[in-house]
């Protein structure tokens, strides 16, 4: 089905060229074309158009299953053929960087294809069927009955998307294209968990424990009853069910090796996924190089720093904050609210640093607790186009006393503000940008901003305490090993032993964090590597324009350049800030 707005546009076009009205210009085509796609989009993922805010497809899921994804296919192919066909004449250069967006996206969707990724849909990673849809709850509106009665139909679909994630699954063992066994091993047990729950218990009828004013109180007994009744006789059998799967028939057959590269294809695979990820055709082994070099120069500034503290290495330092106490967590409740101190303290110099704010607001709150174990130590799920879902940072307070805080600091900077919340926020909220550009997601640019906000916070004032900025090296450190594992486990062969011996060899960090960091580099191939070149585009077109503009360079003003286009691949941002420093 078309949606109604595109086909009104169609009609609306054609009864023009009916009454022998001049043809469509360029910026007519182009912005038809975008407008089109991105109807698409949010009607081909309902959980897409959610978290934009927009609430017309929450009845439904999106289609999981192998005819969908021919689709899907033969739809990119049709939609990079007609944005090719768009002249560049009469364009206006923001529309030339629309079409070369496109032109981007459609072209790393087509040329990915090939490789059938959607076969090895499951790891223990929260963007997993069994872990994404699990956070259904948190991230749905409920402010009326409609928002109830239309979550209770989704839920009636969840188990056809489990269903449909098996055969895909299937299809993947017929093909040899398996995750690892032991990662499966533990998506099995996660699924099981949920699975395991009394359907008062569950997360799934989470929201029956929050009925807003919006819910009539002779609605509220009707929809308990039905929402448990779904939970109970479909939701969580269909997890069972795929929890059983996972464990008895998939999982014994997944691969023994780490690495990409033992899949078919798996060079080529590798290079798609660094391309799709960092927004470069970079070679493993140039990424690998580089990654080595960060090593190298932040050891340096890291063993200035173990010095003033009476150390005579890293490594002697390293082990004397991995043996003491006193750096490690007390309780859930002490890691919450650290978060919360840094996220509050940071809000009262960004005015100092940024022209603009996010409207959306912030809140810290505690990791879903069937993710946990397998988390990192925070993360931060995006709020709602239009407000009506803040956004959020998930604190991990998972086993607490085996986790160190030195670096939660860097981290709660890096998920809330300036990092995370400000950039995705301030995207969503700039209107003169299209939609797609609002909720664009380049991982170079998203996790680089991000990373490059731990730094910032360090010239505002922050990380007065030694070993919290000890802990905002270590992170520097932590992003520029991940150029090494990752290169290291898909591309050389290396094994998750040496992964985390490397870890322990130059940081601090304690062993529970380290795995966990390991296995999702292995269950996401080039995803790590997004951080640290994003970073240091950022850090390297700063440098060059305060080198140019001198004393007229002005913080505020390069910022708000950096993220007044929303989320960009990395050679369009250096060239937009090129063609901003020209006209300055």
């Amino acid at each position: 089905m078309v949606p109604k707005l595109v086909r009104l546009s169609s009609c609306l076009l054609l009864f023009a060229c009916c009454l022998g009205a001049a043809a469509p210009s360029s910026h007519e085509r182009l912005n038809a074309l975008i407008e089109r796609e991105w109807q698409y989009r949010l009607q081909d993922s309902p959980e897409l158009a959610t978290l934009t805010g927009d609430k017309r497809f929450n009845d439904r899921l999106a289609d999981y299953s192998a005819a969908a994804y021919s689709r899907r296919a033969a739809h990119d192919r049709a939609a990079l053929a007609a944005f090719r066909r768009i002249p560049q004449t009469g364009l206006t250069p923001e529309d030339k960087v629309n079409l070369a967006l496109m032109l981007e996206q459609l072209g790393v969707s087509v040329d990915g294809a090939r490789f059938r990724q959607w076969e090895m849909p499951v790891d223990q990673m929260d963007a997993s069927p069994h872990l994404a849809y699990a956070s259904l709850p948190q991230d749905t509106p409920f402010a009326d009955t409609a928002d109830y009665e239309n979550y209770i139909k989704r839920l009636r679909a969840l188990p056809n998307v489990l269903d449909q994630t098996t055969a895909n699954m299937r299809l993947g063992m017929r093909d040899r294209l398996m995750p690892p066994r032991y990662l499966l091993e533990v998506a099995a047990t996660q699924a099981l968990e949920i699975a395991g729950k009394a359907p008062e218990q569950s997360l799934f009828t989470e929201p029956l424990k929050r009925f807003p004013s919006g819910v009539a109180p002779n609605d509220r007994t009707r929809l308990a009853e039905e929402l448990t009744r779904v939970v109970a006789t479909l939701v969580l059998p269909a997890y069972a069910k795929f929890g059983r799967f996972v464990k008895e028939e998939y999982a014994p057959k997944g691969r023994a090796e780490f690495g990409i590269w033992a899949l078919k294809d798996g060079a080529a695979r590798y290079r798609q996924n660094i391309r799709e990820r960092t927004s470069r055709d970079a070679s493993p082994d140039e990424l690998h190089a580089l990654g080595l070099q960060q090593v190298a120069e932040i050891e340096t500034r890291m063993l200035e720093l173990a010095k003033k503290q009476g150390f005579a290495d890293v490594p002697s330092f390293n082990r004397h904050i991995r043996e003491s106490k006193q750096f490690y967590g007390v309780s859930g409740a002490q890691v919450l609210g650290l978060y919360q101190k840094y996220a509050d303290q940071m809000y009262a110099k960004l005015p100092l640093y940024f022209s603009r704010l996010p409207k959306n607001k912030l809140v810290v709150t505690p990791m879903e607790d069937f993710r946990a174990a397998n988390a990192v130590p925070a993360d931060y799920s995006a709020g709602a186009g239009d407000g009506s879902r803040p956004g959020r940072i998930n604190v991990n307070q998972y086993d607490p006393t085996h986790r160190l805080l030195l670096n939660a600091e860097a981290i709660a900077y890096h998920e809330g503000v300036p990092g995370h919340h400000l950039q995705i926020s301030m995207a969503q909220e700039t209107q003169s940008l299209p939609a797609f550009r609002r909720y664009a997601d380049y991982t170079s640019f998203v996790e680089g901003w991000a990373l490059y906000s731990e730094t910032l916070a360090h010239e505002m004032g922050f990380y007065q305490d030694p070993y919290s900025e000890y802990g905002r090296l270590q992170n520097l450190m932590w992003r520029s090993i991940r150029l090494v594992v990752d290169t290291g486990v898909h591309s050389k062969h290396w094994t998750r032993q040496q992964m985390i011996d490397f870890f322990h060899q130059h940081t601090a960090m304690d062993d529970q964090n380290i795995v966990t960091e390991v296995d999702r580099y292995i269950a996401w191939p080039g995803q790590a590597l997004s951080y640290k070149l994003g970073e240091m585009t950022i850090l390297r077109m700063r440098a060059k324009a305060k080198e140019k503009l001198g004393d007229r360079f002005d913080i505020r003003a390069f910022h708000e350049a950096v993220l007044d286009g929303g989320a960009l691949p990395l050679s369009v941002l250096e060239q937009k800030l090129n063609d901003w420093l020209a006209g300055r």
